[in-house]
């Protein structure tokens, strides 16, 4: 076995993963426009761990997602649209008392803003209970995102409660992807949580540009995050569209992203997780993992939603197996 087979990355290996997080209504304007002058809005559904439980389902990883909907027409298109592709929607809850997140997209000529409409909805009702859950005490493997823990006390605390007992006490390894949202930490304290979060999850997923904004503008690079970060047993920093770094013990592997014409980059970070951890629990080695992670995120990215179809899969086959100075030289033309 080569040092590209992840010896030390054998414990990933258990489906099914759960994935446990807010998905929400969005209100897109079609065609797509700033959101005052708009006549007409498409709804879709917008959520990060729903996102990577789809991804990881086209994968063909076994995938669950845990939530709370509320009894009304978002949580039951929701809830519909998330078990049609093909993930286990047992364990999301129907909150009779409490509404849908929803969040409406207003995108203009600096990019897309987005209004949140989330605030004491099912999904911020979230507890540490959720623990006692078969979804989560079966899971051969949790994913959670920094989005959680700001919605309310109850959701930080059931975060913490996750990643709290020490890595070879877990019953299971979680992944834990930062992604940071400043319009939902109004009180400052997103750079302090993440932190602690990051530093405690098994497999970490952090952008260069926001562990800058977080924790420095020092942090020149993917090393210097690592040095911040030396406790997940992965920690990748993806570098936007140049490049994903993933540190493993003592070793680093870089690969480049490939050229995608992008139509909106909302999802992608979402869809490179899914991918990366997709490859793993594939038994990848580390490139062809985080290979696969800029092929799933380039689905997301040629769409306008969250969530497009990945490349077929002699095609995919083909990109994973292709050389470093051909992989480096491509195109991901889906």
């Amino acid at each position: 076995m080569t040092t590209t087979d992840r010896p030390q990355g054998r414990w990933l290996v258990r489906p099914p993963v759960t994935c446990i997080g807010e998905t929400m209504a969005a209100l897109v304007p079609e065609p797509a426009a700033p959101l005052e002058g708009a006549d007409w809005l498409g709804v879709r559904i917008a959520g990060a761990e729903s996102n990577v439980a789809m991804y990881l389902a086209d994968h063909g990883v076994p995938a669950r997602w845990v939530s709370a909907l509320g009894d009304d027409p978002f949580g039951r298109r929701i809830r519909g649209e998330v078990a049609a592709s093909g993930v286990d929607v047992g364990g999301v809850r129907t909150d009779p008392h409490r509404p849908t997140g929803l969040l409406v997209k207003d995108p203009g000529n600096d990019g897309t803003r987005v209004h949140y409409y989330r605030r004491g909805s099912a999904a911020s009702a979230l507890t540490p209970a959720l623990l006692d859950d078969e979804a989560v005490r079966t899971a051969g493997l949790i994913h959670l995102s920094g989005i959680t823990p700001a919605l309310s006390t109850g959701c930080r605390e059931l975060v913490a409660a996750l990643l709290e007992p020490p890595a070879d006490e877990r019953p299971c390894p979680v992944s834990f992807d930062v992604n940071h949202r400043p319009a939902l930490w109004p009180d400052g304290t997103a750079a302090g949580v993440l932190l602690a979060l990051a530093r405690q999850a098994d497999i970490t997923f952090v952008g260069l540009d926001e562990a800058q904004a977080l924790w420095g503008e020092e942090l020149a690079d993917a090393a210097a995050v690592r040095e911040l970060l030396p406790e997940p047993r992965i920690l990748v920093v993806k570098d936007g569209g140049r490049a994903a770094t993933a540190f493993e013990g003592d070793r680093a592997d870089t690969v480049p992203a490939p050229r995608v014409e992008v139509v909106e980059p909302v999802g992608a970070g979402d869809a490179f997780a899914a991918g990366f951890l997709a490859g793993l629990l594939h038994g990848e080695s580390t490139v062809r993992a985080l290979r696969l992670g800029h092929l799933t995120a380039g689905a997301a990215l040629r769409v306008t939603g969250d969530h497009g179809p990945l490349p077929d899969p002699a095609r995919l086959a083909k990109l994973l197996d292709a050389g470093a100075a051909e992989w480096a030289a491509g195109t991901d033309g889906g």
